[in-house]
């Protein structure tokens, strides 16, 4: 059996390195992966001179996984959603497990159970106990205006 842990990345531009939001993610994903796990990290630069959510995220990982993949160049959770299916695909793997934050779950869940449309994987969501500020909350509801076009047009990409 092959399982992708995908560790979704994030950033609000305040700093150049590993967000607590993401770090809570990270820390979420270390309990989760088993040795034999393929674990994607996934989020790009948001600055000139950052570096990557994803490379930011490798750094901090020590939990030994079977491979450690780096999507620096996912800029949002539509993009998040089509390379974990991409990566889940390649590795024929039976589940993925994503991680994100509470706020985000179900609107990245949605959008990677397209991807992963017409395919056998499964798909389990789980979190990281974090609270969202009135603005991440508000940015999340704005957000699910689009995911109706973006779950589709997820479907149709592979």
């Amino acid at each position: 059996m092959t399982r992708l842990v995908a560790v979704l990345g994030y950033s609000d531009r305040s700093t150049a390195e590993l967000h607590p939001v993401c770090n809570a993610r990270v820390t979420r994903a270390t309990a989760e992966a088993r040795p034999d796990d393929v674990v994607l990290l996934s989020g790009w630069a948001r600055g000139r001179a950052s570096s990557a959510e994803a490379d930011l995220m490798a750094a901090c990982w020590t939990t030994p996984a079977r491979e450690l993949l780096l999507d620096p160049k996912a800029r949002t959770t539509l993009g998040n959603a089509v390379a974990i299916a991409r990566a889940a695909r390649r590795l024929d793997a039976d589940e993925v497990v994503l991680v994100t934050s509470s706020w985000h779950a179900k609107r990245a869940g949605v959008l990677a159970r397209a991807a992963l449309l017409r395919s056998k994987t499964t798909l389990r969501v789980v979190t990281a106990d974090d609270r969202p500020s009135p603005t991440r909350r508000m940015r999340e509801a704005a957000s699910w205006l689009v995911v109706p076009v973006l779950a589709v047009a997820a479907a149709r990409i592979r």
